[in-house]
This record gives structure tokens, sequence and C-alpha cells, in this order.
């Protein structure tokens, strides 16, 4: 299968910065792209006008910003043209099969004999960071459809990568950033009666009715069907992106998450290893990590300082790990915006660093 050559694709550019109005609301500047390397974030700070101009995105977006395996209730959106509801409101069923890699447990599982070598490689004096939050411009957002909502034509940039459209994508369906961003510009779509999930990358209106995006998979959720070796998706290793976010009503109404979660790192390997499907880089050190790595937080870490919800965050760390899914800022652990979430309490993590993780035994490196 074909593989992306880094200098084919359109950088990913500046999201922005905020700590304005007494809230702790911290964007990233820049968002690497996947095929883009080298690059670490900076920061910067949004004026008062811009915050409040992106806040009021969050006011007439017709989806939700929250979801998770199992039941969860968030205020009611708008009814996008051309569906009879929508909801925020998941199914219980499970976001992929109980055995699926995202839904395994890795704490009793070997350490790789390699794992000091490539923490080290892996920015290990720097802390946890949050990739989401309490503001709707921060984070990725998601957005549950029925069956019935239309399909729409969908134009990707590398066609031979992605799965043919068209796509159940509402016309004012949340973009990750907010409508005018333009760093990674996400959507997420969840057919809840298929049960399928739908995800593109730098999704653009087209004018028509339809949308211009990157690349796009879809992504049978009874499944563990794997998409085909060399492929990317929405996600630079080929992997969904739905199932490895940290969700609201699972880390605080639920007090449980029971899967992996997805993290980004600057330098990653021209390799992955399953359940990714693709790589983003052309260096070929061995110390650097692939993408599909899985980390956990070691057993060893005490974490009884932080907040009872921060402790089932952390947990989950040590339990399912962490899945190295995109080129971007190390240690950036993602997650969908919720305007509930307690934003200091989420930048405790910050105290658990690189260096307090280990790197569960790899299976098959692929670097072709």
């Amino acid at each position: 299968m074909p593989t992306r050559k880094p200098a084919n694709l359109p950088v990913r550019q500046p999201s922005g910065s905020a700590d304005n109005l007494g809230m702790r609301i911290i964007l990233p500047h820049y968002r690497k792209s996947r095929y883009n390397e080298g690059i670490d974030m900076s920061w910067t700070r949004l004026s008062t006008a811009t915050f409040a101009a992106v806040a009021a995105f969050a006011l007439v977006a017709g989806c939700g910003s929250a979801g998770s395996s199992s039941p969860a209730t968030t205020s009611t959106p708008t009814t996008p043209t051309g569906t009879t509801s929508v909801t925020t409101v998941v199914p219980a069923l499970s976001v992929f099969p109980a055995d699926n890699a995202w839904n395994q447990r890795v704490d009793s599982l070997p350490v790789d004999p390699n794992s000091a070598t490539i923490i080290a490689a892996m920015n290990p004096t720097r802390g946890l960071h949050p990739d989401f939050g309490s503001y709707t411009g921060y984070g990725i957002p998601y957005c549950i459809v029925p069956g019935t909502q239309p399909r729409v034509p969908v134009a990707f940039d590398y066609p031979d990568e992605s799965d043919p459209g068209p796509y159940p994508i509402p016309a004012n369906a949340p973009i990750e950033g907010g409508s005018s961003a333009t760093g990674d510009r996400h959507i997420l779509v969840i057919d809840k009666d298929a049960w399928k999930l739908y995800e593109v990358w730098n999704a653009q209106p087209d004018g028509k009715g339809g949308w211009k995006c990157g690349s796009g998979a879809i992504f049978d959720l009874k499944s563990n069907v794997l998409r085909p070796a060399g492929w990317t998706s929405a996600d630079a290793a080929g992997l969904p992106i739905f199932p490895g976010l940290v969700r609201y009503d699972e880390m605080v109404e639920k007090h449980a998450i029971t899967h992996a979660l997805r993290f980004t790192m600057v330098k990653t390997r021209r390799a992955y290893i399953a359940p990714a499907r693709h790589f983003a880089s052309s260096r070929t050190d061995p110390s650097l990590p692939p993408m599909g790595l899985r980390v956990r937080l070691k057993a060893s870490v005490d974490i009884s300082k932080y907040s009872a919800n921060v402790q089932v965050l952390l947990t989950a760390m040590k339990r399912y790990g962490l899945i190295l899914a995109d080129n971007g800022s190390d240690w950036f652990i993602s997650g969908t915006s919720d305007a509930r979430f307690n934003d200091d309490d989420l930048h405790t993590i910050g105290g658990i660093k690189g260096s307090d993780f280990e790197v569960v035994k790899m299976g098959e490196v692929v670097t072709k």
C-alpha cells in the first residue's frame, strides 16, 4: 500500500492559547501535522474578544462534545438540517468488542526489553498535559446521529487511503477547534443505529452540502477489523480517534475509564505496531517510538495525592495505558471538550512525567 511522504501533506496550523476571564483555558498554539515532524508547541494568548467569539461557537454547535461507551447525558443540541433527531447520549453498546486492543488491560503484560531506551527518547522529564477541557474549542468533539441522517458527498485529498463516501455528516457538525479553526479540524460522527464511526481530518465545507477533507475512515464499532496495512485514517497511525478520548461521563460520572487513551509525541519512528496501520515519520532511529506504541503508568507511581476524578484517569493509564496515535506535542493526552470539566483539576496530571511510564512489550514492528 502507498505510504505518504512527509512533504506531500499540508501543515496543520496554529490553534491558539488562552487564559482569560479568570478561567484556566490553554490551547495549543501549533498543532503539528502528522506528516511534519520536529516542531514542538509554543504558547500564545488570545484576546478576550477572540475567546468570546470562539466560545460563541459552542452555543450554536449542532452536535455534542462528549461521549462514552456507556449511556451519558449532556446538553441537548439543536437538530442539524435534514435530521429528525440528534442526541449526545451514546447507546449502551461497547465501543469495539471487549477483546479489542483499545479495551484490553495491559497492567499484567511484560515490559518491553527496550523500554528504558525508548522512554529516554520520549522527553521523559516532561509532564503530562490534558489536550482537552471545559472550553468547547479545546478537545475533540463528536456528533451522534440516527441512521436516517442524510449521507453527503465527501472528497479526499488522499482517496486511495480513505474509505469512500458518502458520510452522514450534518451541515453543522462540530469541528475540532471551531468552524474557523486552522488546525486539525477533525470531525467525528457516530451512527447510533448502524453503530459505525465516521472520522475525517482537515474537514472543510465544500459549499454544496458536502465536505472536502484530507482523509477519512469508517470503523464498524462491532468489529475488530483493522484498516489495510499501510493505510492512514483521520489519525496518523491509521487508528480511530473516538475510542481513545477521555470523556467526562466516564471519568467523572461513571468513575471508570476502561479503555486505552490516545496521546502524541513530537518525534516518532518510521514504523508502526498493531493495532496501528501507518507511520508518519522519516526517522529510522530504533530508540524512537513507533506509531501504535503502548505505554503504561508504572504500578509503583503513587497517585493517592490526586483528586478522586484524576485518580480515575491515572488508574486507566496504569491498567489500559496510552496508545501513540499522532505526531504532536510530547505527552499530550486527548479528550473531548465538556463544559463540566474542572480544568485546574485536569492540569494536575502535569505532576506525572514521561519517566513514570514504561513500554508494554511490543509485537512485530513494521517499517515498510
